[in-house]
């Protein structure tokens, strides 16, 4: 896998005032790799040493959440999007209070996490995906790029969701 690159969080901040500087492990990194399926350890391996190296506050469940839902959305692009991207692309974006992953390919199907068919034995890597993120109070998207291909994002919270 290669590093290209890292920045900041982009978001505007309220009232106009200047985004404040950002805290040692903010930024965002970006990793290609082919659409092998040994990419799927090379990834779950590149997150995790990225997370540690970088100092971010994670706790041991969110990081075990994160690399699962990097597995599933590598696995996905290797499966279904291979014929059509042999490249993949894995992002991590650290802001100061959330972490998001995301996973991209050319391919233009744009997946729908499937209900569990209990006779069935794969297709329910979305499924997980999206339970992974909600339990820890995070979301999960899908969209399109302007290559006609698609991203896969789930973003986590730093801080463990409360319960009200």
């Amino acid at each position: 896998m290669e590093n290209h690159g890292r920045g900041h969080d982009p978001r505007p901040q309220a009232g106009g005032a200047p985004p404040p500087d950002p805290l040692p492990y903010e930024g965002i990194w970006r990793f290609t790799a082919a659409a092998v399926d040994a990419s799927v350890p090379q990834a779950r391996r590149a997150v995790r040493d990225l997370l540690h190296r970088q100092g971010v506050p994670v706790s041991e469940d969110l990081v075990y959440g994160l690399l699962l839902i990097v597995s599933e959305l590598v696995t996905n692009a290797v499966k279904h999007a291979a014929l059509l991207s042999p490249m993949l692309a894995v992002e991590v974006a650290v802001g100061a209070e959330w972490v998001r992953v995301s996973v991209e390919d050319n391919h233009p199907y744009r997946p729908t996490a499937l209900e569990a068919d209990h006779g069935q034995t794969g297709g329910r890597g979305l499924l997980l995906v999206r339970e992974v993120a909600r339990e820890a109070g995070g979301v999960v998207d899908v969209e399109h790029t302007s290559s006609g291909g698609k991203v896969i994002w789930a973003a986590l919270p730093l801080k463990p969701a409360t319960l009200p």
